[in-house]
């Protein structure tokens, strides 16, 4: 089943959640919070610390840590914690505030059958917990299983920390447990395979797990959505998954995250190994941030899930030629996610051993020091990149470019990419430019020498477009003078007011007419925003900017709502009091409206209309003479 995205779900409706709900509420189920003056204070639950860094604003609906720089909303807040998706993360704060999540542009009958899909989903994941409950009980009764497990070191408190249990050795054993055993949820679960029979053409059923011990697989939110089954004696395969379901996909779960999301951040690093007793046996040994993939290659999917949880991932593999096959597919899911502040590596064990026979053989402390030593991402790329190519000749340097261009190009922008373009250039014996050059098929003009052509700086002498219409002379002071609790301010007045209105939205009551049109009738992207702003508040009433943050979603003005707020999402220590930030705007209003009117006095005069002038001249006089008057009181 493909998870829904952003997209199926109106903006609107997640504007409204996230008004709604309260992210002091949201966040102090997870984190004890104390009242700190205006905000709530807390140790973060995204780091190891021992004083609390971790600041909750009610006012902003926003959370912020000092120590690690996390940020965001309520729905932000459930995404980093619990792992969800930002679906999963939007449904439950809805359930938890009696909200029905729509679906955009969707009909009728295309709800009904969502509606029919979820409720599919709920009735699979009840049938599957039965299932496990019924292989536990089994493991109990069975001296055999139980052996195994003793066999490989693991205790009654792991296995019950894991779920495990035993699938006996009969064709039907499940139909104890799920009197209708024709029922065809059990088929679809995965639970029982049905098959026609070949001479009477007749349906088959009989149960797909037998006489192994079983693996319950969970999702993030602890609901089980399938089994791994590891046979005892000599039997094949040797571990059996559950199949597709609408509930289940390999592709994008992790065995044993459900059970590691705590520690993956108390370790600071989450180790991906190759099988279920991997997960098990490690988290027996002291290593309990493991997690396997489930008889697959490593995805980006699985990679993107993992980061929600912690920057640092180390992948396990066999070191032979296989486990280095594995690597190089985990390395390809890997390239995409790996920025500037995650960490990446490759951990290859010696061929006859894998992490449980490891640590058994060298200590909990070895291990730790060959995990803490493993091979770095660029490195691993490097090598993959150069395999087969013979660095002492022109034709291998070439042979080494080539491979190295679709992985380098799958990495985000930052300093490790151009770190990597400058090592492989080095390799090939080029510079980086001209490996560009090689890699784009062209060689590039100069471009350093096409100076700012078409661009605002704020030492240009003053043109009328510049800086949205406003004399840069007199918008320089807005440009560069720090803020209190040391922003810096935007670079013109009408970013200044895009800042106050989004993050102070109730300031919008007290404008005038003559103020609304104004930031209205600005050119694109200001006048749309205040333009939509405006709307909101017809609409919705005073939002807290993470709130309008959601509905600037795909806006064309969204990119400046975001930069002119950019400081706002950091929890000061010294915010402005409402008064102050009233007069703030109101003295930045009346120099916009000033400058406003000395471009009509300008247009006036080359239209020879000197009534107009002369009207607008003594506007601005007034609007400068109420200015001083309200200072000198």
């Amino acid at each position: 089943m493909g998870e829904n995205t952003r997209v199926s779900i109106p903006q609107s409706f997640i504007q409204e959640l996230i008004a709604r709900a309260d992210v002091v509420e949201i966040v102090g189920r997870y984190v004890q919070l104390k009242k700190g003056g205006a905000n709530f204070m807390g140790l973060c639950p995204f780091h190891a610390e021992k004083s609390p860094s971790f600041s909750v604003s009610p006012s902003k609906q926003f959370y912020h840590c000092f120590g690690c720089g996390k940020n965001g909303n309520a729905i932000g807040f459930l995404m980093e914690h619990a792992g969800m998706s930002f679906v999963e993360a939007v449904k439950d704060l809805a359930q938890q505030y009696g909200m029905q999540v729509p679906e955009d542009d969707a009909s009728p009958q295309k709800r009904a059958r969502a509606s029919e899909q979820r409720q599919k989903q709920a009735t699979l994941s009840d049938v599957l917990e039965k299932a496990c409950d019924a292989y536990k009980k089994h493991l109990k009764s069975s001296h055999k299983a139980v052996d195994y497990l003793k066999g490989r070191g693991l205790s009654g408190e792991i296995a019950r920390q894991f779920g495990l249990g035993y699938a006996p050795e009969g064709w039907r054993t499940l139909a104890s447990v799920f009197p209708n055993y024709d029922d065809p949820l059990l088929s679809e679960s995965g639970l029982v395979i049905a098959s026609a029979d070949e001479d009477t053409g007749e349906e088959k059923r009989y149960d797909r797990f037998r006489d192994r011990v079983m693996f319950p697989i969970r999702n993030i939110k602890g609901d089980c959505i399938g089994f791994g089954g590891r046979v005892l004696g000599e039997g094949t395969p040797k571990y059996l998954n559950s199949p597709e379901t609408p509930v289940f996909s390999k592709g994008r779960e992790l065995y044993g995250l459900f059970e590691a999301r705590n520690a993956l951040r108390e370790q600071g690093y989450v180790l991906v190994t190759e099988g279920y007793m991997d997960v098990v046996a490690l988290a027996q040994l002291g290593f309990p941030n493991a997690v396997a993939t489930l008889g697959t290659a490593c995805t980006p999917e699985h990679v993107q899930k993992l980061f929600r949880f912690t920057d640092s991932v180390v992948f396990s593999f066999d070191g032979d030629a296989a486990g280095r096959r594995a690597a190089r597919k985990a390395l390809d899911g890997a390239l995409p996610y790996a920025s500037d502040v995650r960490s990446v590596k490759f951990l290859f064990l010696p061929p006859e051993h894998d992490p449980d026979s490891y640590i058994r053989a060298f200590g909990k402390d070895a291990f730790a020091r060959y995990v803490s030593e493993a091979t770095p991402l660029s490195r691993f790329m490097i090598e993959a990149a150069r395999d087969g190519c013979d660095l002492n000749s022109a034709e291998g340097r070439a042979h080494l470019a080539s491979n190295a261009k679709p992985l380098w190009s799958q990495l985000p922008e930052g300093a490790l990419k151009r770190q990597l373009l400058a090592e492989i250039a080095d390799l090939v014996q080029l510079n980086s430019r001209e490996l560009t050059e090689v890699w784009n098929g062209r060689r590039e003009s100069g471009k350093a020498d096409s100076g700012h052509k078409g661009k605002y700086y704020k030492n240009d002498s003053y043109h009328p477009i510049s800086n949205n219409g406003y004399s840069s002379k007199t918008s320089s002071n807005y440009a560069t003078r720090p803020r209190p609790g040391g922003r810096t301010a935007p670079a013109s007045r009408a970013d200044h007011a895009v800042r106050i209105l989004l993050t102070h939205m109730v300031a919008w009551h007290s404008l005038s007419n003559e103020d609304r049109s104004m930031l209205c009738e600005l050119p694109a992207p200001h006048g749309p925003l205040f333009a939509w702003l405006e709307s909101q508040l017809h609409e919705h009433g005073a939002q807290p900017w993470a709130a309008l943050r959601e509905g600037l979603r795909d806006h064309e003005s969204e990119a400046l709502a975001l930069r002119s707020t950019a400081s706002f999402e950091v929890p000061l220590a010294q915010e402005p009091a409402p008064d102050d930030t009233a007069l703030e705007l109101r003295g930045l209003l009346d120099l916009m409206l000033a400058d406003r009117l000395k471009l009509l006095e300008t247009e006036a005069l080359a239209a020879n209309d000197l009534v107009r002038y002369r009207q607008l001249r003594d506007q601005r006089l007034a609007l400068g003479h109420a200015k001083n008057s309200g200072a000198d009181a």
